[in-house]
C-alpha cells in the first residue's frame, strides 16, 4: 500500500533495554546536523523529514500499519535516512511490526531483564531484538536512494559493555560489526564464543569521561581517535553519544571525528533526565529510569556527586514484569535516602499490592516505612511530599513517567505531564 518504503531509504534501526530513545534521537540531530535529511520513529518523538513531534501513545515502535505510513511520509518528504528505536515488541515474528522494514544498520545498547510478561523468558526477549541483526545482508541492500540504486553497505553496532554482545554479532550474518565501549568490554557468557573475531572495523573505547551540570565530555580511541563534548547530563550518555556518532559515520562515510565535531550542538530528549529549575534550593530531574538495571545505570554517578539527600519517586508498570519490582527497591534503597512509591501505570492491579512489592525490596535494602519509604499513590501528591522533604543541596528524582502523557488505571485514563507537574508543585512552595 505504501510502496515499501524503506527500499527508498537508508535504515537504521536501535535496540537496547535502556538508551534506545536517546540514541536513535542523538542519531537523527546528527544526521541533520551533518546536511543529511532524515526522519526517525522513536518511544518519545518522530519526524517524517521536519520537526520532531511529540508520540501522542505508550508504544515505543508503531503498529506495522503506522511505521510503513510514517517512513512512506519520510520518503515522500525527501529523506534519504531514517531512524528507527526498535523495541522487542516491535522485532517479535508475534507482532511483526518491523518485519517488512529493510534495515541497513542495526544499534544494540544493552540487554536486561525487561517485558517478561510477554517474551516468556529472559533468552527469548533477547532472541527477539536480536531479530534487528539478523535483518542485515553480508553484501548490503540495493535501494533506491534520491531516485537511484545504490548498494547500502549494512552495518552492526554493539556494546561491548554488555555481556551479549557477541550474540548480537553472530546474528548479523556476516555484516560488519563495530564495537563500542566505555569500560571494560562484557564477557560473553556462551562457552566458546568466538568474541573478539567479529570485529572486523575494530572498536571504539570511550576514555577519561567526565559528567557535570553542564554534560559529558570523552576522548575515543579506536580505528581513528577523537575527542566529543555534549550538553548532555549523565555519564551514561556516553554510550549513546557514541553509539550516535558511530552510527552515522557507518551510515554516511562522514570520519566519526568529523561526526563528533557536532555533538555539542545535541539537545537532550525530553524527559531524559531533565532538569527542572524554577529557583528552588534543591536539584530536580525527570528521568524515563523504570528498571532495576537503568537505576543501576543512573544512581551511582549522581550518588557520587551529590552532597545531600537523594529523594525518588517511581512506582513499576501494573500487568507487566513483576519479579522486576522488588529488586527495583533494593536497588533504589542502596543509593537513594528517601524512596516514595507512586502509580505509574496500574492498570489493572490495585496500585496499593503493586507498590507494598517495590516497598518489600526497599526494606531488604534496609529501609523503614514511613521513616525513608513511603506509599503514596496518588502522582501529584508523592510529588509535593518530595519537594516537602528536599532541603539545600537535595536532590529529587521524579522517574518512570518522563515523557508519557497518561497513567493507565483499570477503568480510566489521567491525562498527565510530568514536567508540568513538577513546575507546577515547585511554583506552590516558592
Amino acid at each position: 500500500f505504501y510502496g515499501r518504503p524503506s527500499r527508498k531509504l537508508a535504515v537504521v534501526g536501535v535496540t537496547g533495554t535502556e538508551g534506545k530513545s536517546s540514541t536513535a534521537a542523538f542519531i537523527w540531530q546528527l544526521l541533520r546536523l551533518a546536511g543529511r535529511k532524515a526522519g526517525f520513529i522513536s518511544t518519545v518523538q518522530y519526524s517524517e523529514g521536519g520537526d520532531a513531534v511529540d508520540n501522542p501513545v505508550h508504544q515505543t515502535t508503531p503498529e506495522a500499519p503506522v511505521v510503513q505510513a510514517r517512513l512512506s511520509g519520510m520518503v515522500r518528504a525527501g529523506c534519504a535516512f531514517a531512524v528507527v528505536e526498535a523495541s522487542s515488541h516491535g522485532l517479535s515474528p508475534r507482532t511483526n511490526r518491523l518485519g517488512d522494514v529493510l534495515f541497513d544498520g542495526a544499534v544494540m545498547m544493552n540487554v536486561a531483564r525487561e517485558h517478561l510478561e510477554f517474551h516468556g523468558t529472559w533468552e527469548q526477549y533477547r532472541d527477539d531484538k536480536a531479530n534487528l541483526f539478523r535483518g542485515l545482508s553480508a553484501g548490503g541492500h540495493i535501494k533506491q536512494i534520491d531516485g537511484r540504486d545504490a548498494r547500502i553497505p549494512s552495518f552492526g553496532l554493539v556494546n561491548l559493555d554488555d555481556p551479549s554482545w557477541a550474540y548480537f554479532a553472530a546474528a548479523a550474518g556476516g555484516a560488519g560489526i563495530t564495537g563500542f565501549s566505555c569500560g571494560t568490554p562484557g564477557a560473553e557468557e556462551s562457552p566458546g564464543a568466538p568474541g573478539a573475531d567479529f570485529l572486523g572495523p575494530g572498536r571504539y573505547v570511550a576514555e577519561n569521561i567526565r559528567a557535570g551540570e553542564g554534560g559529558i565530555d570523552f576522548r575515543v580511541r579506536g580505528p581513528e581517535s577523537f575527542s566529543v563534548e555534549a550538553p548532555l547530563p549523565g555519564a551514561f550518555n556516553a554510550w549513546n553519544v557514541l553509539a550516535a556518532v558511530l552510527a552515522v559515520s557507518r551510515l554516511t562515510g562522514i570520519p566519526p571525528a568529523v561526526v563528533a565535531d557536532k555533538a555539542p550542538l545535541l539537545t537532550p530528549v525530553r524527559g531524559r533526565m531533565t532538569k527542572i529549575d524554577c529557583g528552588q534550593d534543591f536539584e530536580v530531574y525527570v528521568d524515563y529510569a523504570h528498571t532495576p538495571s537503568s537505576f543501576n545505570a543512573v544512581f551511582p554517578a549522581l550518588r557520587a556527586r551529590v552532597r545531600g539527600r537523594i529523594i525518588a519517586v517511581f512506582g513499576s508498570g501494573g500487568e507487566r514484569d513483576t519479579a522486576k519490582r522488588p529488586e527495583q527497591g533494593r536497588v533504589a534503597a542502596r543509593f537513594c535516602d528517601t524512596v516514595i512509591l507512586a502509580d505509574e501505570d496500574p492498570r489493572g492491579e490495585d496500585p496499593v499490592a503493586l507498590l507494598s512489592a517495590i516497598e518489600a525490596g526497599c526494606c531488604a535494602g534496609g529501609k523503614i516505612p514511613g521513616k525513608d519509604v513511603f506509599i503514596i499513590p496518588d502522582r501529584a501528591a508523592a510529588i509535593r511530599r518530595a519537594f516537602a522533604l528536599a532541603s539545600p543541596g537535595d536532590m529529587v528524582l521524579l522517574l518512570g513517567k518522563s515523557h508519557e502523557n497518561s497513567i493507565i488505571y483499570r477503568d480510566y485514563v489521567m491525562p498527565w505531564d510530568e514536567i508540568a507537574e513538577a513546575k507546577k508543585a515547585l511554583q506552590e512552595i516558592l
